[in-house]
């Protein structure tokens, strides 16, 4: 990976020899594995040894073979199993000098793991975040703050410093690495870690001529639908006149067809009734608290992921290689996102058949909502994709004692979205049943309602949405590993990095809310109305489906319900000929296409400058091996970051008004420059008291710089159009309203609630890099070629989470203004154990010898503290929890390969942790998720040593996931279910093979 791709000196140990414990394949068991009727259990050592070097040699600190010289002499064809999968990825972990996990080629896509993220979730330490049916989030030891690289190279997704590990299909991977400690040579890890994923070269394969690759094809029980995955590799390498040359393509495909089902109920929680609610009986009073709403959300769509990767390597000389390298990485997505949600307590709703909770009695089990807000939904249809494209060159040259590499790479990288969205309320208010608690979360019904007549239903609005976002950039290194005389510091590496980025993005939206013109449904543009589908299992919740258009009616008419749209506002200006927002909304609409918003778009460019110097060190006391890295690494980043933000114009310290009364805001750009320089030191040391068990300490310094949108300079102040309390607003069925004062928010303190005069949002220039001083131990200890157990435990000192943070300050001028922006927070610290360990039971007798287990459990505790920004400056900002962070995360595997047959199955699970860290009278308000766990079945048959056919099923429990709101009353916690999320079970079927 890293090694492979970029330097011959940037691995620990390059020069070493393979260490005495790490075991080579007889001759007799090479023999075995080139007869056609060889088994699993024989091939796997043969096969681990190639894998072994192969990898080693890629990785930072795990080389103890070279491409130049390729000492296993493997069988024609060789097609592993788990065995040697997982053998291979101990030993990786077993030579590194860095602390690291590692998953070989054989295990990606076997359990299936259709992406790099979801193989991710299967190690040590590792938590992943999921929704829609994938993994969309990667934390290493409970923090988010993860480099990735590509084969030892930044890569990254357009305006992001980090790449999306999801997009990087199974197909085109040879490994993953996960570094839980740097070392110098790494390219700059963030806070948590780097993951390396690591491609195929064509020197990888010993044979001349290699065709690989597989097809799947795969069901979901929740969407119904069917889908395709493949991947095929071509590997050709020849000796010539102008030396040895090699070639590889690598393509592959992936396809979704998802639906996800949500019954939920609101994270907001007022603190008291508004006075207009009315609450029977009156026995139960009017102290209880409830979610502010209820409703339905279904997460759909389908997602495909393209991919190529290609590898030219020439050898004009024994000690020297050339190289190119080229990636392609795609993703398409076309979504249909349904949401329906109601009020339970604006517009002067009635709440009867009230049940408060045994033994709550501030919070309610079941009530009846009639009156009030009309119910209202939309259906989102996105098209979104991305194109990554990366290309590189560089090469190796071993020149007696010295190594030299280098490598030149360029990064394009775009993401753009497409959004229609076309809105329904229900023609009047109509009546809610809820259960606020069953079967783990809230549910309710709109009995009498008939779903399926049109005329119950009105048009709301449209809305349209653009987003482009951009990311460049060249990188280049060079590196220099020298062997030396001294044999306490047997060798030095030094480097040099330069790359130079931008970043940008732009989006636009507009609305037209057209409500109030009661405008039936089936009179739109749209397309004709169905029911939408109904993803939810069991029948605990009774509102499941409403009429709406299809995504190609809303997709297909876009331009009709354009004008359909501006015709509307044409007429509700009319009506309301001193209302700004609708005027600005009808302007939107008077052009054909959505406009960018220079007010919503950032800029940046960015040069690193970075070097580093390391030595490796070894000596013996007795019959104990000592050794390890000293090194530093010095990154100097210089930025220029320019945005667009609003103000109110003010003259003589009065806000100065329009025509109409509405605040006169004028156009603000900011250009920031930054310039700051991270010294980043390692130390490690391994002892080996046997061949067997090493034991390691390490000191390490990480940090992560914030993203670009984040150090957006530009800042809006806007004023709050929404009606002030007092206001009667007359509704679309002819009743009217009475604006109340907004309930109190939990969030603030008595002199700051109410209706804001102004809000504020933007980004934050002056946020410092997050940064962390690691301290690792761990204890291994490995009984043989794949089977282990091993420890590590681990101490974070960190510094400045960077988080938005909601404020609310009153200002002389403006009046109250509540702002959204990102802060640093203050120290934290998180400390945690692995444990984890793997064997196959080759003592049982028979056919029992081919069992398998390999089980490992991480426990985190962390805390940080509160931006000093949100407390007192007589105060000290108290610690509270780590968002995302889990105590526990835990996978187990039971294998059984034998013969011809190898099967998995597999547990993986982490328990609850909170979304936020808001403390309101000593209790977390906010919300968390509630512990998440998968089972996942693969089995495989291999007739013929060329070809494994394959059975699997995903996320076989179906365990919803589920999430909570909590809150304080009194200094005692209380929380609501929030979320109940069903996802889909997957099944697949396909064939694997090698020539």
């Amino acid at each position: 990976m890293f090694r492979f791709m970029l330097l011959t000196s940037a691995a620990a140990v390059a020069l070493c020899p393979m260490p005495s414990f790490a075991q080579s394949s007889s001759a007799d068991t090479r023999a075995a594995t080139t007869k056609d009727d060889a088994s699993i259990e024989d091939q796997a050592p043969l096969a681990q040894d190639r894998s072994v070097a192969n990898a080693e040699g890629r990785s930072p600190g795990v080389e103890a073979t070279q491409n130049i010289d390729q000492p296993v002499d493997a069988a024609d064809i060789v097609i592993t199993g788990y065995r040697a999968s997982l053998g291979t990825a101990q030993q990786i972990k077993r030579n590194s000098d860095a602390i690291l996990d590692a998953v070989v080629a054989q295990d990606i896509g076997k359990l299936p793991d259709n992406t790099a993220a979801e193989s991710l979730a299967r190690i040590t330490g590792v938590q992943v975040t999921r929704g829609s049916d994938e993994v969309t989030g990667v934390l290493v030891r409970g923090l988010p703050n993860v480099a990735t690289t590509f084969n030892g190279r930044d890569i990254f997704t357009a305006e992001l410093r980090r790449s999306q590990l999801q997009d990087f299909p199974a197909g085109v991977l040879a490994g993953l690495e996960v570094y839980k400690s740097g070392t110098a040579d790494l390219l700059e890890p963030g806070l948590a870690g780097l993951v390396n994923v690591r491609s195929n070269r064509p020197f990888d394969f010993s044979e001349k001529f290699v065709v690989a690759g597989g097809i799947r094809g795969t069901y979901n029980d929740q969407s119904k639908k069917y889908d395709p995955l493949g991947n095929i590799l071509v590997s050709a390498r020849s000796d010539t006149a102008l030396g040895e040359i090699g070639v590889l393509v690598n393509a592959s495909y992936a396809q979704a067809q998802y639906r996800n089902a949500v019954r939920w109920a609101s994270g907001f929680v007022p603190t008291e009734l508004p006075a207009g609610v009315t609450v029977s009986p009156a026995s139960v009073g009017r102290a209880f608290r409830i979610p502010e709403r209820v409703g339905v959300y279904n997460d759909s769509g389908k997602r495909w992921r393209p991919a190529v990767n290609a590898s030219v390597q020439w050898k004009p000389a024994d000690n020297l290689e050339v190289y190119y390298d080229f990636l392609f990485q795609g993703f398409r997505g076309r979504l249909a996102n349904d949401l329906f949600e109601t009020s339970l307590i604006n517009n002067n709703a009635q709440l009867s058949n009230v049940v408060l909770r045994d033994g709550v009695p501030d919070q309610v089990q079941t009530l009846t909502k009639t009156g009030g807000e009309r119910g209202q939904a939309f259906r989102s249809t996105v098209n979104n994709n991305t194109n990554t494209y990366q290309s590189a060159g560089g090469l190796k040259w071993n020149v007696g004692r010295a190594r030299i590499s280098t490598d030149l790479a360029y990064t394009r990288s775009q993401y753009d979205a497409s959004e229609y969205s076309f809105d329904m309320s229900q023609s009047s208010p109509t009546r809610v049943d809820v259960n606020f608690f069953t079967n783990g979360g809230s549910a309710f019904d709109l009995p009498g309602y008939d779903r399926e007549n049109a005329a119950n239903y009105r048009w709301r609005g449209y809305f349209e949405s653009l987003y482009v976002a951009k990311g460049a950039g060249w990188q280049w290194r060079g590196d220099v590993e020298l062997d030396t005389d001294v044999s306490l510091f047997p060798r030095l590496q030094i480097g040099a990095r330069w790359t130079d980025r931008d970043a940008s993005l732009e989006r636009g939206n507009r609305y037209a809310y057209t409500e109030t013109l009661n405008i039936p449904l089936a009179d739109t543009p749209a397309g004709a109305l169905a029911l939408t589908p109904d993803a939810f299992r069991g029948n605990v919740q009774g509102w499941t489906s409403w009429l709406m258009p299809s995504r190609q009616g809303i997709e297909g008419n876009a331009a009709a319900l354009r004008e359909f749209s501006r015709q509307a506002l044409i007429r509700i200006v009319a009506a309301n000929p001193n209302d700004g927002g609708y005027r600005d909304s009808l302007n939107r609409f008077s052009v054909p296409n959505v406009q960018l918003d220079p007010f919503q778009a950032f800029y940046a460019k960015e040069q690193t400058y970075a070097f580093y110097g390391q030595a490796k060190y070894e000596f013996d006391i007795g019959s104990f091996s000592f050794d390890g890295l000293v090194g530093a690494r010095a990154v100097n980043t210089v930025g220029q970051y320019t945005g667009r933000g609003t103000l109110p114009v003010v003259v003589n310290g009065v806000v100065q008004t329009d025509a109409n009364g509405i605040p006169i805001t004028a156009a603000q750009d900011v250009q920031v420059r930054q310039n700051f320089i991270d010294v980043l030191p390692n130390v490690s040391l391994r002892i080996r008291p046997t061949d067997k068990l090493q034991i390691r300490f390490g000191f390490t310094k990480t940090r992560t710089v914030p993203d670009f949108g984040q150090l957006n300079p530009a800042f809006s102040i806007t004023p709050n159009q929404s009606p002030r309390p007092g206001t009667v607003i007359t509704n679309p069925d002819g009743t009217t309203t009475v604006v109340t004062q907004p309930a109190n928010d939990p969030r603030f303190s008595a002199g700051l609630q109410g209706r804001p005069d102004y809000f504020g949002s933007g980004g934050n220039p002056n946020l410092a890099p997050l940064t962390s001083n690691n301290f690792d131990a761990t204890i291994e200890y490995y009984f043989s070629r794949n089977a282990s157990i091993t420890a590590a435990f681990f101490y974070r000192d960190l510094f400045g989470f960077f988080n938005n943070y909601v404020q609310r300050f009153r200002d002389p001028v403006y009046g109250l203004v509540e702002v959204n922006r990102p802060l640093n927070a203050g120290a934290g610290r998180i400390r945690g154990v692995e444990v984890g360990g793997q064997t196959f039971l080759d003592f049982l007798p028979g056919l029992l010898s081919g069992f398998g287990v390999q089980a490992n459990a991480t426990y985190l505790d962390g805390q940080q503290r509160f931006p000093v920004d949100l407390i007192p400056a007589s105060e000290l900002p108290p610690f509270v929890a780590i968002p995302s962070l889990s105590k526990w995360s835990y996978n187990a595997a039971l294998f059984y390969e034998k013969g011809t047959v190898s099967t998995r199955l597999s547990y993986n699970g982490r328990s609850r942790f909170l979304n936020g860290n808001l403390v309101v009278d000593g209790v977390y308000s906010g919300e968390g998720t509630e512990n998440i766990t998968r089972l996942d079945f693969s089995f495989n048959y291999t007739p013929i040593k060329q070809i494994t056919l394959t059975l699997d099923a995903a996320n076989l429990l179906a365990q919803p996931f589920r999430n909570y709101a909590q809150y304080a009353v009194n200094g005692e916690s209380r929380f609501y279910p929030r979320d109940v999320r069903d996802e889909g079970r997957y099944y697949g079927i396909g064939a694997r093979f090698r020539f």
